[in-house]
């Protein structure tokens, strides 16, 4: 399955091309996303290799842990991607936040993690997602002990 889809940032200087493998996206709950997006991240996982960007001279990138870094735009400030950039199976993978999106369509909401780290003032509706705590992160990608 491919699936190219298109989208940027808010004021149009980065922009990129993605070619998907999956449709399914999730929410992160975690403190740091939640700080990052003002509520949870909800990204669709791309291989960094499947993403052309234009407008890079216009991305600003910052290690935000011991396992990964995030990207905004210089200019607006709007959020670009979440990436993996420890060592194992997930290494160099990149989230990309659905909002970004031209046309964010037909993709399905399938999972939720740091579920335990969600505040109680909101919930996601619907069912079928599988839902993990930290504890469950940290165990299934082999985390650091930290967010």
């Amino acid at each position: 399955m491919t699936d190219t889809r298109t989208g940027g940032c808010l004021c149009g200087a980065v922009r990129f091309t993605a070619r998907l493998t999956k449709t399914q996206f999730g929410a992160c709950h975690c403190e740091m996303c939640r700080r990052w997006t003002g509520s949870a991240l909800l990204g669709l996982t791309v291989p960094t290799g499947n993403i052309d960007w234009q407008g890079e001279d216009h991305v600003a990138t910052r290690q935000t842990s011991p396992w990964a870094m995030r990207a905004w735009c210089r200019e607006c400030g709007s959020n670009l991607y979440f990436r993996v950039t420890a060592d194992g199976p997930f290494a160099g993978d990149t989230e990309l936040p659905i909002g970004l999106f031209d046309d964010p369509n037909g993709l399905e909401f399938s999972n939720e993690i740091y579920i335990d780290h969600k505040p109680d003032s909101y919930a996601y509706a619907g069912e079928g997602r599988t839902l993990m705590t930290r504890q469950d992160c940290i165990e299934k990608f082999s985390l650091l002990d930290s967010e």
